[in-house]
């Protein structure tokens, strides 16, 4: 039996986030993962009982989505809320981290960010990564490859 790789789990455990996302400009998902544990996950999307993008459409200032908290944030802030400590661990995130969330990555003590997809990288947050040690890694995810694993007539897939 064939297994997919931690880096492809936890990739796959962010895009299946990333389906919760409310806002209807880009989906994100993020996991963060300390010594192969998952202790936290977000997506983007509303403050906690706010108006959803998908039910009133975007609140666009200068190009952003002001309603929404990126993915990244939401994780790390469930990680402050339920006390679980970010200190050396990793994060997966289905698109390159913005600036802001950037800096609250580096803040938050995260020493890899592992992404799927480039979006918009900006140069500055790339700058800010390279000054404080935190390592990135470009993991490509086709959903699409792990089918084989998951359909119930593989020989691949899983077993009850």
């Amino acid at each position: 039996m064939n297994r997919i790789s931690w880096n492809q789990y936890f990739m796959a455990q962010s895009h299946l986030l990333a389906l919760r996302s409310t806002c209807t400009r880009l989906t994100v998902g993020a996991t963060i993962v300390r010594e192969q544990r998952i202790i936290a996950g977000g997506y983007n999307g509303s403050i906690k009982g706010g108006t959803h993008c998908i039910d009133e459409g975007c609140y666009v200032i200068d190009h952003h989505c002001v309603r929404t908290i990126h993915a990244e944030m939401n994780a790390i802030l469930q990680c402050a809320k339920f006390g679980a400590a970010t200190e050396g661990a990793s994060m997966y995130v289905t698109h390159f981290p913005c600036l802001q969330c950037t800096k609250a990555i580096i803040q938050a003590g995260i020493v890899k960010i592992y992404y799927a997809n480039d979006y918009k990288n900006h140069p500055y947050a790339i700058e800010l990564l390279e000054q404080s040690g935190v390592e990135t890694e470009h993991v490509p995810f086709d959903p699409k490859a792990l089918e084989p694993l998951l359909s119930p007539a593989s020989e691949q897939g899983y077993k009850s």
